[in-house]
C-alpha cells in the first residue's frame, strides 16, 4: 500500500483528502498543518507522495516543496491550490511538483490522480 502525507492548514481539507486517499487505496501516514511541520514529517516518514497546500502559515507550501525536494530529489509532491494562485502553481511545477489539485477539488479527479500515482484502480463515484 502506498503511503501519503497530507499537508493543509485547514483540517476539513485534510479530512477530505484523507477520505479520498483511503478510497483510492492509499495509507495516510501523517498530516501537517504548515510547511515546516510537513518538512519535518517528510524526513521522519518518507512517504511515497505528499499532497501540499500552497498557502499556509509558518512556512508556505512552495518553500516546503523546495526544502523537501532539496533533501530528497525523488520526492513526489502534488500541490493543492486555488485557481487564483497561478504564479505559485507554475513555480511549484518548475520546482518539481508532479501535478496539482485545484480547490474546491472534484473527488473523482483526486481519485484518478492517486490511482495514476500508485493506488488502487479508482472507483467511479457519483458527485
Amino acid at each position: 500500500m502506498k503511503r501519503l502525507l497530507v499537508v493543509d492548514d485547514a483540517l476539513f481539507m485534510r479530512k477530505m483528502i484523507c477520505d479520498v486517499a483511503a478510497e483510492a487505496g492509499w495509507e495516510v501516514v501523517g498530516q501537517a498543518g504548515d510547511g515546516a511541520e510537513a518538512v519535518a514529517l517528510y524526513e521522519r516518514l518518507h512517504p511515497d507522495l505528499v499532497t501540499m497546500d500552497l498557502v499556509m502559515p509558518v512556512m508556505g507550501g512552495l518553500e516546503a516543496l523546495r526544502q523537501i525536494r532539496a533533501r530528497d530529489p525523488r520526492a513526489q509532491v502534488v500541490v493543492v491550490t486555488a485557481l487564483d494562485q497561478k504564479q505559485a502553481l507554475m513555480d511549484s511545477i518548475r520546482d518539481g511538483a508532479l501535478d496539482f489539485i485545484v480547490k474546491p477539488f472534484e473527488r473523482q479527479r483526486v481519485l484518478n490522480l492517486l490511482a495514476k500515482l500508485g493506488g488502487a484502480a479508482p472507483r467511479s463515484t457519483p458527485g
